[in-house]
């Protein structure tokens, strides 16, 4: 199987066209989503946990560290947008910062007793701490509203420089979640290729091996994990938004496994822009598939175990390979001849 490690850095040029897509294809999502028989606010879902996965890989595909209830930190930035707009203000802006610095917090605090463990001791503890924030959630009514969660969360208008815009329409909100879609992917993307990058993926390949090279190893996954429950924290925000309500089941180990099966169905294990491709698959498959039959879940599940059982670098690894046999091919045509 191949890994991040293993696919060469390309051009400044090459790097900027994947960008340029998304981007065009985020501007123009209005007009091409009801034209193919879907609807726009499938359009902000899918920009939301765009944030959420990109993030989440930082953690997930390039550090190599397990976890498996990171939807606890997208439910607490949800009820920390929720609850700054009902006992603080109506904003936008506090709201988000909220949301990320929940999330953040929360991520500090359990990403400093996680990060001196690793493999399945590392997967159990994040899955540990994700039950007791989801148990606290469904517990502590007061605040949190019990199993019925916030009710009724506002839609603050887009404050920026005295000027406001109306967020209650669907096409504005998208607007604005694919905006920070284009800001969270610039600064994943300069995270991912600089050094603290490349260190995380030393300590994916070999922890042994990058503490005896001199890196404070607990530090970089420390990080990794605040890094990735801050994007959690901004997706959460924006979700209760959408969804003007924030619920326990948003930080249930089941939208915990959601995540990793997107990152690993699309490659993020292989690729930058593997979790892009997985969240893609698993709306289209839900709303696609959904309308076909009610067990499509089913489906899913089935292509995500032969995935994971044939093509374990997921999607992205299978164009890389498709693209590097092609590549080959033109070079040598023996090659070729090989492989066929």
């Amino acid at each position: 199987m191949i890994t991040l490690s293993d696919i060469p850095s390309r051009s400044p040029a090459s790097r900027a066209l994947p960008i340029g897509i998304l981007a065009a294809a985020l501007l123009t999502a209005p007009w091409w989503l009801p034209a193919v028989g879907l609807y726009q606010y499938l359009g902000i879902e899918i920009a939301i946990w765009i944030i959420f996965a990109m993030g989440f890989n930082l953690l997930f595909g390039y550090a190599g560290l397990h976890s498996f209830g990171h939807g606890a930190y997208l439910g607490i930035g949800a009820y920390a947008f929720g609850l700054f707009q009902q006992h603080v203000a109506i904003s936008l802006w506090g709201g988000l910062a909220a949301a990320i610095a929940a999330a953040a917090l929360a991520g500090a605090i359990v990403g400093a007793f996680v990060s001196h463990r690793r493999g399945i001791y590392y997967a159990l503890l994040t899955i540990g701490f994700g039950q007791i924030f989801w148990f606290t959630s469904m517990k502590l009514h007061s605040v949190t509203g019990g199993e019925d969660g916030l009710l009724g969360i506002p839609r603050p208008p887009l404050g920026f420089f005295g000027v406001e815009a109306d967020l209650n329409q669907n096409i504005a909100l998208f607007y604005l979640a694919a905006a920070f879609v284009l800001v969270s992917v610039f600064i994943l993307w300069r995270l991912a290729n600089s050094p603290f990058g490349r260190v995380l993926q030393a300590i994916r390949q070999n922890e042994t091996r990058a503490r005896f090279a001199g890196y404070d190893v607990w530090r970089f996954k420390w990080a990794a994990f605040v890094i990735s429950a801050v994007f959690a924290g901004l997706a959460g925000g924006l979700f209760s938004m959408a969804q003007q309500s924030a619920y326990p089941d948003v930080m249930s180990l089941h939208q915990s496994g959601l995540i990793v099966m997107m990152v690993l169905v699309g490659g993020g294990l292989v690729s930058f822009w593997g979790p892009v491709l997985g969240v893609l698959i698993y709306f289209i498959a839900r709303d696609v598939l959904g309308g076909l039959t009610e067990t499509w879940l089913l489906w899913y599940g089935l292509m995500f175990v032969v995935m994971v059982m044939i093509r374990p670098e997921g999607l992205a690894g299978m164009f890389h390979l498709a693209g590097r046999r092609v590549r080959g091919a033109r070079a040598n045509p023996e090659y070729a001849a090989e492989k066929v």
